[in-house]
């Protein structure tokens, strides 16, 4: 695999017109993002099947394939594990991705998001033999497979599939040394094996780019002007063993600043680290829910509830108790359009599929009882 500027841009936080519809992608104003992203001398673009509601990977096509050459650009998807009934959809939707995307090929192509019932999915329906086949054919340059589940599976995984040319974890300075998602153990299951990350979740669905003024401050007496999203950005991108770290931008703003301090990217130095250590202690005792927004959760969730944006919410208001009033106004609004927090019949679909393995069923009746004054 050659080597790449460390910053690589996720179309999965795109900038929306209709800010309740995750599918209306404004194509304008993402190919001014893509202008100025490539001017700069990035090329990495990762979408995936289900992200925008299953439009992200047609804004990639029109914002960036059917724009400039294509040996000027990296293009990675992904197959989603969870769609796969029977191994004909496998065939069906690569070959229905391709076409999405406008391209004859990926440079890198994974299995999505594995934990224990997909690894076991993927074993019975061959997903590992079909991507390997598909890269023989010339369709894949790349194969690997993204990863949310303990380190016991990760290391399974790596060891019945020497064939997986690189990982993609979850990693931020926040998850680092977390217990639930073990971001460094798995970060050293890959280094042990030989396999190249690319980090996911960075700045952890955009928490580590609003953090507590305190850690703000702290941030600014070293850098003044430097944001926050930097110190994320620049933590992951300083660990040797990364490819590159795949950041959600979701305006021009923030392009320009990632893009900014990445093109002669600078790795964190001792002090640094040292200031690092200290934010996240610091933000570890004003985070309420840990949600990363990635919106798995809400996928066939039978009440519709906006679950992500609940929780933004909920953490605003424990961040900036002085702001209930305004995060009160907004869940209101939400909740004209989506089931409310207590409507919650606690099926268990979105426990199942949060990557981040959080408890939404016990902190949505947090955020009722918050927003609702439920008694």
């Amino acid at each position: 695999m050659k080597a790449m500027r460390k910053l690589g841009f996720g179309l999965m936080r795109l900038p929306l017109v209709n800010p309740d519809d995750q599918t209306s992608i404004d194509i304008e104003k993402v190919k001014q993002m893509v202008d100025v992203y490539m001017e700069r001398g990035f090329t990495y673009y990762d979408t995936a099947y289900p992200y925008h509601g299953g439009a992200s990977e047609t804004a990639l096509r029109e914002a960036v394939v059917k724009r400039y050459p294509r040996e000027s650009f990296t293009v990675t998807s992904k197959m989603p594990v969870w769609a796969i009934k029977e191994e004909a959809d496998l065939e069906r939707i690569f070959n229905e991705q391709l076409e999405k995307c406008g391209v004859d090929y990926f440079d890198y192509y994974w299995l999505h998001a594995l934990n224990h019932e997909r690894v076991e999915v993927m074993e019975q329906m061959d997903g590992w033999g079909f991507i390997q086949r598909k890269k023989a054919e010339g369709r894949i340059r790349h194969i690997g497979f993204s990863f949310h589940d303990d380190s016991a599976l990760l290391a399974q995984i790596l060891d019945r599939h020497p064939e997986a040319e690189y990982v993609q974890l979850q990693i931020n300075y926040l998850d680092w040394d977390s217990p639930a998602i073990e971001a460094k153990t798995c970060y050293e299951l890959c280094v042990k094996h030989g396999k190249p990350v690319i980090v996911m979740e960075p700045v952890k669905g955009g928490s580590l780019a609003r953090v507590p003024e305190a850690v703000d401050r702290l941030f600014k007496e070293y850098a003044p002007d430097a944001s926050p999203a930097s110190w994320a950005i620049r933590y992951c991108a300083s660990l040797p063993n990364v490819l590159t770290v795949l950041s959600g931008m979701s305006n021009m703003e923030q392009l320009k600043d990632n893009t900014a301090y990445m093109q002669d990217f600078q790795p964190l130095n001792d002090e640094e680290l040292a200031i690092i250590s200290r934010a996240t202690q610091a933000i570890r005792d004003s985070i309420a829910v840990p949600c990363t927004a990635c919106h798995y959760c809400t996928d066939g969730c039978p009440q519709q509830i906006a679950i992500p944006e609940y929780f933004n919410l909920y953490n605003n208001l424990k961040q900036f108790p002085e702001q209930k009033g305004n995060c009160k106004l907004y869940y209101d609004l939400l909740s004209k359009n989506h089931g409310k927090a207590s409507e919650c019949v606690e099926c268990g679909q979105c426990e199942a599929q949060c990557p981040q393995h959080i408890a939404i069923i016990d902190n949505l009746k947090l955020v009722a009882e918050a927003f609702e004054e439920v008694k």
